[in-house]
């Protein structure tokens, strides 16, 4: 069985679900999906591969088609449950999860790529105010990241030793921030984590840089 991981480089989504499957060291292909040629809304990738037309999508040669990152995160949990990356201690769970979706749902969806093009093209938000909307909701996002990790994270990865999902979603949304030149002085502690993360092997393969749809 070969599995095909649908992705974009510079997609946070993708980037989260590269980590996982470093981790896990399942084998897989790469495919790159432009998504800022709109390659994603194709007929060779929607609805035959995704019908949400999102990346990342990962799949087989027997037929199986998975989108949306932390489904396939929980998915590949399940089939390859060493490293987990979702606790199953109930309280470390919860920690885990909460500050995952913190990032997944409140910081992520509002500054993807379709929303700033939207505030572009339908209320003619130009490119400064487009980075001031970005940088707000990173600002807003990751104030309570810090405080969550303060709280009750315990290094060198977000609650311990190991990573887990927090971490898969955490390094891409920092990358991000980084790349759009976002002020992230006031978040030493997710900042500590970063820079411990990106030196490890894992998370040096599935480092924008080193995929091969890479193009600055």
């Amino acid at each position: 069985m070969t599995f095909v991981l649908h992705s974009f480089f510079n997609s946070s989504t993708s980037y989260r679900v590269r980590i996982a499957l470093a981790l896990k060291g399942v084998a897989h292909d790469v495919a790159g999906v432009d998504i800022r040629a709109g390659a994603h809304k194709q007929p060779a990738f929607m609805p035959g591969r995704n019908a949400t037309a999102a990346v990342p999508v990962l799949s087989d040669d027997n037929g199986f088609s998975l989108g949306q990152s932390l489904a396939i995160i929980d998915w590949l949990d399940t089939h390859w449950p060493e490293p987990r990356l979702v606790p199953l201690e109930p309280l470390a769970r919860a920690r885990v999860l909460e500050l995952a979706y913190l990032i997944a749902c409140d910081i992520h969806p509002v500054n993807n790529l379709r929303v700033l093009r939207f505030l572009g093209s339908e209320f003619g938000a130009d490119s400064a105010a487009r980075d001031r909307w970005y940088r707000h909701w990173i600002a807003e996002g990751m104030a309570g990241v810090e405080r969550l990790l303060d709280a009750y994270g315990g290094g060198p990865f977000c609650f311990g030793a190991a990573p887990t999902l927090a971490d898969c979603c955490l390094v891409p949304q920092i990358a991000n921030a980084l790349r759009t030149g976002c002020d992230t002085g006031p978040y030493p502690h997710a900042m500590a984590i970063y820079a411990h993360a990106i030196a490890q092997p894992a998370f040096i393969a599935a480092a924008p840089h080193n995929q091969p749809d890479f193009d600055q």
